[in-house]
């Protein structure tokens, strides 16, 4: 019996030990564009980076290893959402340092110049076919993938395709009425203690309606450490030079779609111009794009950015800096060369850390199964479209579902938001008038700031948000059939769950919410980055708090639908 006992209190104590011990990440192997787990004996090779190499030539590709952190096991071993920053990004990293060191030496004695990445565990690297194939060779690389630079189709100034007076500032924009952000504000939430993060062409971090708002002005002096990356640090666009140069240690945009996108979610200069939805947040940014022309590296730079911003030197991430959601109001065009999955890692990497992820669905419409690019096609984005000036149609040019690029006859877009004739800040102190997804996704990235700051138990709970959104938008139809839509049927592949409505959100969000807070809600009980769809079984439990059984089973039965029809 004594020996029974000892025995059992050996047991009990290796558990207390395994429970308490830090978890280390568990190597997964990497799911390549096809999303088929990738040979650990012979790497995939892209054929555009055996085009772009041969008859000497030097190319850009990435190199992408075997061994992949698991984040969501990383992010089910926080207590807390908000801990879960720390814990993903303590997994990703572990995995780099321990499976990068040889990978860097073959490159170093191969003369190529490359940057390493941990948010995916991969290499950016410049090098000639040689190098090309002595990383496809080595059993700890699992694929070769084009780098290519690519030119995105970025939306322009509009002259005469909208009426005059909504060229001219009306106190509070017409899209941000339209989804309903202002009464929000007279409840006393708009935003505050959320932080918007842009990855685009930069912002013009001076321009009155965003200067204040900016995470790294303090009313007297600018520090943009920890608040801005520049991605952008040498030509890519061909013509040799930028205006704001290279590796820029303060925020600039080249172009102004990026300081138009910010200001729709955050925007508002005090002096009558209010053209952002949540006007009461921060905002960071980095820029992906030189000019308009981006690679998938520099748009995997800024994710790990945001997912643990750095110094101006790149160096000392800290993840309890990183935003509560990201406006990505571009694409990585799949008519370039696009890998279908090239952002597919970081996209789920961000997620299970918390991390709202808001991306245009593209402006490829009006047919079905237009939605065709990263990051939009990923289930893992919350992909928006774009419905017209003053009314809930959609716009001709918003991307349809379903995505059938990659097989997968995935039900997107998710939700949409006016798109057209949107009136934001644009460089240098000046307002324009665009029309595109682009327009959209920041309405969607400003109602989760919204919501967010007004149910601080919610925060960071990305599928719950989701959600929320989806249940509480403006239902709308279709009668165009894609992917076999009937005209009655919502969610459909035009118009996703609907026009988002964030006091609705709000409302729902208020009531549903656990009354003693979120110790962890495992995000539905549903898996988001399992292909299958299927159910996962909870980590963790909920501890107290009061889970509303109708509202998560609800819940839970819309997202397992989601995941099983796409």
């Amino acid at each position: 019996m004594r020996a029974i006992r000892i025995v059992a209190l050996g047991l009990l104590a290796l558990a207390v030990l395994v429970a308490a011990a830090p978890i280390r990440p568990t190597g997964a192997a990497y799911h390549g564009a096809n999303g088929k787990i990738a040979s650990e004996t012979a790497a995939s090779i892209d054929a555009q980076v055996l085009e772009d190499t041969a008859g000497g030539r030097t190319g850009h590709f990435l190199v992408v290893l075997v061994q992949q952190a698991d984040a969501r096991q990383a992010a089910a071993a926080a207590h807390n959402f908000e801990a879960r920053g720390q814990s993903v990004v303590e997994a990703l990293r572990w995995e780099a340092k321990a499976s990068q060191p040889a990978v860097r030496a073959a490159l170093d004695t191969l003369g190529a110049r490359y940057r390493a990445y941990w948010i995916v565990n991969a290499f950016a690297v410049e090098g000639s076919r040689a190098v090309v194939e002595a990383m496809a060779a080595r059993p700890d690389v699992a694929a070769i993938e084009s780098d290519r630079a690519f030119q995105v189709d970025l939306e322009r100034p509009m002259t005469g395709a909208i009426t005059a007076p909504a060229l001219a500032p009306s106190a509070i924009e017409w899209n941000v009425s339209w989804v309903n952000a202002p009464a929000m504000w007279a409840q006393g939430h708009t935003g505050q203690g959320q932080t918007l993060a842009n990855a685009d062409t930069g912002v013009c971090w001076e321009h009155p309606a965003l200067k204040s708002h900016y995470r790294g002005w303090n009313g007297s002096t600018a520090d943009h450490n920890y608040n801005w990356w520049d991605a952008i640090h040498s030509d890519i666009s061909g013509n040799g030079s930028n205006p704001c140069g290279f590796s820029s240690p303060i925020p600039c945009d080249d172009n102004g779609h990026g300081t138009h996108t910010t200001g729709t979610a955050v925007g508002d200069d005090g002096a009558g111009n209010q053209v952002g939805v949540a006007p009461g947040a921060a905002w960071i940014a980095c820029r992906n794009m030189d000019e308009g022309v981006g690679r998938p590296s520099t748009y995997i730079e800024c994710m790990q950015f945001f997912m643990a911003p750095t110094d101006l030197n790149g160096q000392n991430p800290d993840p309890n800096r990183r935003p509560h959601a990201v406006g990505n109001s571009y694409i990585c065009p799949s008519v370039e060369l696009c890998e279908a999955h090239s952002l597919q890692t970081a996209l789920e990497n961000l997620r299970a850390a918390g991390v709202f992820m808001a991306a245009s669905a593209g402006n490829s419409g009006p047919g079905c199964s237009t939605i065709d690019s990263p990051p939009a096609l990923e289930d893992s984005a919350i992909t928006v479209g774009a419905t017209g000036f003053q009314t809930d149609d959609i716009a001709s040019y918003s991307s349809r579902g379903p995505v059938t690029v990659d097989g997968s006859n995935r039900r997107k877009p998710d939700l949409v938001a006016p798109g057209s004739g949107v009136r934001s800040s644009y460089p240098p102190e000046g307002y324009e008038t665009l029309s595109g997804t682009s327009m959209a996704s920041p309405h969607v990235a400003g109602a989760v700031l919204l919501v967010w700051s007004a149910v601080p138990n919610l925060s960071r709970a990305v599928d719950y948000t989701e959600f929320v959104l989806g249940q509480t938008a403006v239902h709308l139809t279709s009668d165009q059939g894609c992917g076999g839509d009937s005209s009655s049927q919502v969610p459909n592949n035009v118009y996703g769950q609907g026009r988002i409505d964030v006091l609705a959100a709000y409302g729902y969000a208020s009531q549903s919410a656990p009354v003693g807070g979120i110790a962890e809600l495992p995000e539905l009980g549903i898996d988001p980055m399992a292909d299958s769809g299927k159910a996962a079984i909870p980590c963790t439990v909920v501890v107290a708090a009061v889970v509303v059984g109708v509202v998560v089973l609800s819940a839970s039965a819309w997202y397992a639908r989601r995941r099983w029809l796409g």
